[in-house]
């Protein structure tokens, strides 16, 4: 009887322990969240009520996917959809910048890829242009025929192995449409409108979930 009352207050003091310590460190954790989205609430994202170069739109959704074209536009019977990604590295903020901007390390995008896709109703295939925006230029990295029953099968070239006649139509070619630097100031204040949109997403459903953690 002893041995088993004995054995009963062993197991409650461990049970006592685990649970201490599996709160101290769901606490701790819950304030290092919060006090981490109450840093990216107080950084100031670019208005929502960004207004594109017209006659593009913004695709309704686009702020909300993770992929997907963000931009679009009819030109005669065509359709042109544009999606933007930044860079795989970022130039950290420099020279005439804010200066709390810079504090906080945030990057300064420069350098923006568009997937630039010309389609038209009836037709099983459509253009697909990769290119590099800048603040003074576009640049045509590439330009593939893509099907549209299997976007994954394409044929592409790789834009300077063509002919200077055929890369000079083909600048003239997106340049009527639109696609042009005027597109770049609204590209790179939604690129960090939609980054802030994600962090704080991310931290709303981590907050969420550890809050519903039941210690062990």
């Amino acid at each position: 009887m002893w041995k088993q009352a004995f054995a009963a207050t062993a197991r409650l003091a461990s049970w006592r322990r685990r649970f201490s310590v599996s709160t101290a460190v769901g606490s701790e954790l819950r304030r290092s969240v919060e006090e981490h989205f109450r840093e990216v609430s107080n950084i100031t994202p670019p208005s929502k009520k960004l207004i594109p170069p017209p006659p593009y739109s913004v695709v309704e959704g686009a702020l909300d996917r993770s992929e997907g074209p963000v931009l679009r536009r009819a030109y005669g019977e065509e359709e042109i959809s544009i999606s933007v990604r930044r860079r795989a590295f970022a130039i950290p903020s420099r020279g005439g910048g804010n200066e709390d901007e810079v504090d906080r390390g945030h990057d300064f995008i420069s350098e923006l890829f568009l997937y630039v896709n010309v389609s038209r109703p009836g037709r099983s295939n459509s253009l697909l242009f990769l290119c590099g925006l800048y603040p003074d230029a576009v640049g045509i990295l590439s330009v593939c025929l893509i099907s549209k029953q299997t976007p994954d099968l394409s044929q592409g070239r790789v834009f300077l192995a063509l002919d200077q006649q055929l890369r000079d139509a083909f600048c003239i070619y997106l340049e009527e449409r639109g696609v042009s630097k005027r597109l770049f100031p609204f590209l790179q204040s939604w690129l960090y409108l939609k980054d802030h949109h994600n962090i704080m997403n991310w931290f709303r459903k981590v907050s969420d979930f550890i809050n519903d953690i039941k210690p062990a």
